[in-house]
């Protein structure tokens, strides 16, 4: 077997989350492609968000109607990764013309934004107000997103794809530990206000695992979104509403603002590697281009040139140049301009590869630029194939655990706090530490640059939908997930495995556990590098894969979060 570009770890990781069925082929078919899987598979991080899917498709839906389904469930029963007060990213794949679709429902930022209305008195950054309560807050996107895929690619009614969610918040679910977890650790800034304590604490406490939490609020919401689409959410007396408490609480939204979100429709990037195309995420997303980067310049190396090491080595380059590159340039395409068919050439991969030293790390301070923005970890992915070959990529997030914190009396959810992923004030580190520029400026009705990366690797006879949360780890994570199934590995292999990551700067690389051993450490180290070997695991990839040669499909779930769930059916 070929390791193109870096050789990941090949052992499977046990976990009950490997989901793999076939339909039966006879002799005869196993010589051809299958034309459509004639099977489902959904990949998310929970069983009740998984099963929402599979419903939605017994009902007739696609993997349209199952992305909505699927998403909305999780912003019931996964708020503090994701929610109707976030945004995301949809990459979409339709069967019957064979073409992809990228719908951006990333938050914006209000026509009132200025960056030093996060300053302090000395005219720094102030962490609380970047992260904490309703000034922290872009407009959401996921509302509209999910109106938008009802009308424009899925064949059932929008209230029938929300009526799972809907109806799992009213009966309630049972607390989980990451769940929990979360509440406990932002209870001191959720205290802050009425109705979030109202909604996430009981008796001034996160629920207990176990105990049964409905929340009829977000029902209503939901409900009313169902009932009269973009409309019931971003116009009307639920949008004066929100506009009030947000305001009271010293938040600049206006009704303008809400009135005039749009979902943005972009052409999704496609990238070629090795005889493998990959579909992905185009800006405000940062990812794409990092990937395009990424395997443009590990292209120029023969794998079976190199031992392990040296191709970590390149990897590791690869993206410390990449990674440069997304602080210098990237921002939201409908306001800057940005080089990308430069970024994304051969010949400027071939002249960042020529920096790069083959036994010599190279320091990040001697590549000039600015450091990378960031976002929060707390994200989530979900990924879909159904019966016909349609597919879903999907990313969505409020940000940090729980977003803002800030929950508008009787909606039900929490607010993203999106507006920290800016760079609020250039040239000043964010509440992560980390730098950006002009082209992530906090400008009226900008979207933030993000991370999120969901993207499809299409083969001969093989295609994956993959994606995860992981904050500025989700570029690179999602390239060692692609080369690892490009070298055969199937989704359940590709998600457990053990992750590094170098972001430009911190010049660093992280690693998780058992990604690399002692003596690559030590090699790794010889040439140069910075190696925080044995981190925390990070991430939670979810990925599903049709083999067309048997017409098998496959759903892999992060075995990182014992509540994942990949199936097929």
């Amino acid at each position: 077997m070929k390791h193109h570009g870096f050789f990941l770890i090949a052992a499977l990781l046990a976990s009950p989350c490997l989901a793999t069925q076939a339909t039966p082929t006879t002799a005869a078919d196993a010589a051809v492609q299958a034309a459509r899987p004639g099977k489902a598979a959904i990949a998310s991080s929970h069983h009740l968000a998984t099963e929402a899917g599979f419903e939605i498709l017994g009902k007739g839906g696609n993997a349209f109607d199952a992305a909505i389904a699927v998403g909305a469930t999780l912003a019931v029963i996964e708020p503090q990764s994701s929610g109707i007060g976030g945004g995301g990213f949809f990459l979409l794949h339709r069967a019957s013309n064979g073409k992809d679709f990228f719908v951006d429902a990333r938050e914006r930022a209000p026509a009132q934004s200025r960056g030093e209305l996060w300053a302090d008195a000395q005219g720094k950054l102030d962490k609380d107000k970047s992260i904490n309560g309703p000034l922290s807050a872009g407009i959401p996107g996921e509302p509209a997103a999910y109106a938008l895929l009802a009308a424009r690619y899925g064949s059932l009614p929008l209230s029938v794809s929300l009526a799972p969610a809907i109806r799992i918040a009213r009966e309630g679910f049972a607390v989980y530990p990451r769940l929990q977890s979360s509440i406990e650790r932002r209870k001191p800034v959720l205290e802050r206000w009425p109705a979030s304590a109202s909604l996430y604490l009981a008796d001034g406490k996160a629920p207990a695992v176990g105990v049964v939490w409905k929340n009829p609020d977000i029902a209503d919401t939901l409900e009313r979104i169902a009932r009269e689409g973009n409309d019931g959410f971003y116009k009307g007396e639920f949008a004066k509403r929100m506009v009030a408490a947000v305001r009271a609480a010293g938040g600049i939204w206006s009704r303008e603002d809400l009135a005039d979100y749009t979902v943005k429709e972009r052409e999704p990037i496609s990238l070629d590697y090795r005889g493998w195309r990959i579909v992905t995420a185009p800006p405000p997303s940062s990812g794409g281009i990092a990937l395009g980067e990424m395997f443009n310049i590990i292209a120029g190396y023969d794998p079976d040139r190199y031992d392990r090491v040296q191709r970590i080595h390149f990897n590791i380059e690869a993206m410390r140049r990449a990674y440069r590159d997304r602080a210098e340039y990237l921002g939201d395409p409908d306001y800057v301009s940005m080089p990308l068919a430069e970024l994304l050439s051969p010949l400027y991969a071939a002249g960042l590869r020529a920096s790069i030293h083959p036994q010599k790390a190279t320091p990040s301070d001697m590549l000039p630029g600015y450091m990378s923005p960031t976002e929060s970890e707390h994200t989530t992915h979900y990924s879909i194939i159904d019966a016909d070959g349609n597919m879903a990529s999907v990313t969505k997030t409020v940000n940090l655990t729980l977003g803002s914190g800030f929950v508008v009396e009787g909606t039900g959810f929490v607010l993203n706090n999106e507006m920290d992923d800016f760079a609020l004030l250039p040239g000043q580190p964010n509440a992560f530490g980390l730098v950006g520029g002009d082209a992530n400026a906090p400008k009226p009705g900008h979207r933030p640059l993000s991370s999120m990366t969901p993207s499809f690797v299409i083969g001969k006879d093989r295609v994956g939908v993959i994606g995860t949360p992981g904050g500025s780890r989700i570029i690179t994570m999602v390239f060692e997930g692609i080369l690892a199934f490009i070298d055969g590995e199937l989704p359940q292999q590709v998600v457990g495995n053990p992750r590094y990551h170098h972001q430009y700067q911190p010049d660093v690389v992280s690693a998780e556990p058992d990604a690399f051993t002692a003596e690559e450490t030590r090699a790794l180290q010889a040439m140069g590098h910075i190696v925080n070997a044995g981190e925390r695991r990070w991430g939670l990839m979810n990925m599903v894969g049709w083999d067309r040669q048997s017409n098998t499909l496959h759903a892999g779930a992060d075995p990182r979060e014992e509540m994942s769930s990949g199936k097929v059916q």
